[in-house]
């Protein structure tokens, strides 16, 4: 089974200030990195070491071969990456904190510019026991959701960043919702339906240290998942790497169970790390972590 993610491609651009920069303040930081992010790519590469098969679609600009270099050495099928030359690669502006937290700017550039023509032919070889994953940085995200439909397969849906109006244009279409406390709140005061009433088969709300909580549509069932405490370094790509944890368990046919707590270990484990999809843990990591 395959994971075709339509999914944006960032170069994170990494600097570590002493606390968030406030309104017209100025900060000296103490590091600059630069490396593979964005919400779709830190899923795909996540999905990819926990040893599902994913296949990215999405796009870059000319500046931006390095990016789609370092897909494929994490295993990450890209041969539906195109190349425009109309805009630059996405890219982030990212401000850690000494505490772990951060802060996030991102321009879509080549992002924004993925084609209904592109996501058909990547998804023309699919079946219904594969995936769709769509985020909120990329266009087209409702188009993608029904092809895929349309062909039997599963849709996943990581709705982040938040925009309650793509939401709703998406729902209709979706199998499983994944959104954090805060999105989960501003989709209930859109819709007036709680997370437990959504017309989706599985929602988890990501709850940050607190864990997450399932729930299950068609059961009823509603269940919580301690997260594992450990010293947070940077909370960068956490999300997504539980995303990616949880879809690739599933994939490879564990219970939902399962996949959440496999996921939940490498989210913990990632945020000890400094970066998003370049520390991205794998299998091995996690089964070797000492918590």
């Amino acid at each position: 089974m395959t994971i075709y993610n339509l999914g944006s491609i960032n170069a994170d651009i990494v600097y570590r200030v002493p606390h968030l920069p406030g309104a017209g303040e100025t900060l000296s930081c103490a590091s600059m990195t630069r490396g593979l992010g964005g919400k779709g790519a830190n899923m795909s590469v996540a999905a990819a070491r926990a040893a599902a098969r994913v296949v990215h679609i999405g796009a870059i600009g000319p500046d931006g071969i390095w990016a789609k270099d370092r897909l494929l050495e994490f295993g990450v099928d890209t041969q539906h990456i195109s190349v425009p030359d109309t805009d630059a690669t996405g890219h982030a502006i990212i401000y850690v904190d000494d505490a772990g937290e951060n802060s996030i700017v991102i321009y879509p550039g080549t992002n924004r510019q993925i084609s209904t023509q592109m996501i058909g032919a990547a998804l023309s070889g699919a079946d219904p026991a594969d995936t769709l994953l769509i985020q909120n940085e990329t266009n087209a995200q409702v188009e993608a959701a029904k092809l895929a439909a349309e062909r039997g397969m599963k849709v996943a849906y990581a709705a982040a960043p938040f925009d309650a109006a793509a939401v709703e244009s998406v729902l209709p279409f979706c199998d499983f919702l994944i959104l954090n406390e805060v999105e989960a709140a501003q989709l209930e005061h859109a819709s007036g339906l709680g997370p437990d009433k959504l017309p989706v088969r599985d929602v988890i709300v990501t709850l940050g240290s607190k864990g997450c909580r399932w729930h299950r549509s068609d059961t009823g069932e509603s269940r919580a998942f301690p997260a594992i405490p450990v010293e947070v370094v940077d909370t960068t790509g956490a999300g997504d790497t539980f995303t990616g944890y949880v879809l690739a368990g599933l994939d490879r046919g564990m219970t939902m169970e399962q996949a959440i707590a496999q996921a939940t270990r490498a989210a913990a484990l990632q945020v000890t790390r400094l970066g998003a999809a370049d520390v991205i843990p794998d299998l091995k990591d996690i089964q070797g972590a000492a918590f």
